[in-house]
């Protein structure tokens, strides 16, 4: 196991980014999908928790073979995905992953969302107070992210936003903005296999800092387009935004609801503070599905011809004698 906590700053009120991280997730998810590839969106309905009260949960599957390293693809099946599932009682979510291909392996996070800088180092003394672990600051302005993910339009150090005057931040902006909130994301990754444990620990933990790199710099470089949204506008962005990533990488569900009356039942509305594990399908997905009017391959003949018993010809023995009838010995 591995746990590590991430602390990433933006230049955002916590009110402000409770509508801003739902528009940013689904608009992602939809920009990293594509055919056989993305976020496929399963569930997706509001519930009452009876300890943190009004939440929204969702599951969804990820595929992401492709996105693999090479080591990792040679011992997981092409029908590979992972599944999300997420408690959102914001300022606080639960989400996890996990595989049904790879048992001992998940991914659990936990967040919180206050309007500071990142300096209250108590935050999770509920969840892990005794527990060490490592704490990584994100700057969403300065830190690296990989050059195919790089967009100019997207980098705080550029972009400047019509609807607030935030932006262009540079170095140390953290230290005097405002207003400025943080999102701090206990982070816990597991994969129980000797041999392989901690390069893969490691390596989950490196995308998981690149994806919150890149998803909070693509919150705050699209404030102007959420920024004047309602609730019930971004949970429609929300849903058709779902719908369109669905089509996208090629399953085609019925119509996504995301109604305001609870409709799943209390066993699963209920999550605890760690995310239950439940058994995934292994049906593949349609667009996987052999083509039922393949054509069939021409490598045999159509027809298979068989001799006639009738005129069997007679089978020639060592020694010149005939298999038509049968060797009687010499009489006396």
């Amino acid at each position: 196991m591995l746990l590590k906590e991430y602390r990433i700053c933006m230049p955002l009120t916590v009110d402000e980014y409770k509508i801003g991280q739902l528009y940013m997730i689904s608009k992602h998810s939809h920009e990293q999908s594509d055919r056989g590839e993305g976020v496929e969106v399963v569930q997706n309905e509001p519930f009452e928790d009876p300890h943190h009260g009004n939440g929204q949960f969702t599951e969804k599957r990820v595929y992401l073979n492709s996105k693999l390293p090479s080591w990792a693809r040679a011992v997981v099946p092409k029908i590979f995905y992972v599944t999300e599932k997420a408690w959102n009682y914001y300022p606080y979510t639960i989400t996890e992953y996990t595989c049904s291909f790879l048992p001992k392996f998940s991914i659990h996070i936990e967040t919180k969302y206050e309007d500071n800088k990142g300096s209250n180092n108590s935050i999770f003394d509920n969840e892990a107070k005794d527990v060490d672990r490592e704490v990584c600051f994100i700057d969403i302005a300065c830190d690296d992210i990989p050059e195919r993910y790089y967009k100019e339009s997207e980098d705080p150090k550029h972009f400047k936003s019509e609807k607030t005057g935030r932006g262009q931040l540079q170095e140390g902006w953290r230290d005097n903005h405002q207003p400025i909130m943080c999102s701090y994301k206990l982070v816990t990754v597991k994969f129980e296999v000797w041999g392989l444990q901690t390069r893969v620990e490691q390596f989950v933990h490196k995308v998981v800092r690149d994806i919150l790199l890149i998803g909070h710099r693509q919150a705050f470089a699209w404030v102007d387009e959420w920024y004047d949204m309602t609730m019930d506008e971004v949970r429609e962005f929300e849903r058709a935004t779902q719908e369109a990533t669905n089509q996208k990488i090629g399953v085609f569900p019925p119509a996504i609801s995301i109604s305001s009356i609870s409709l799943l039942p209390s066993s699963v509305r209920s999550a605890p503070s760690s995310a239950p594990s439940t058994p995934l399908s292994t049906d593949a997905p349609e667009f996987l599905s052999v083509p039922k009017d393949r054509p069939r391959k021409k490598s045999a003949p159509e027809t298979l011809t068989l001799p006639d018993p009738e005129k069997k010809a007679p089978l020639r023995l060592p020694g010149g004698h005939s298999a038509e009838k049968p060797c009687r010995p010499k009489s006396e």
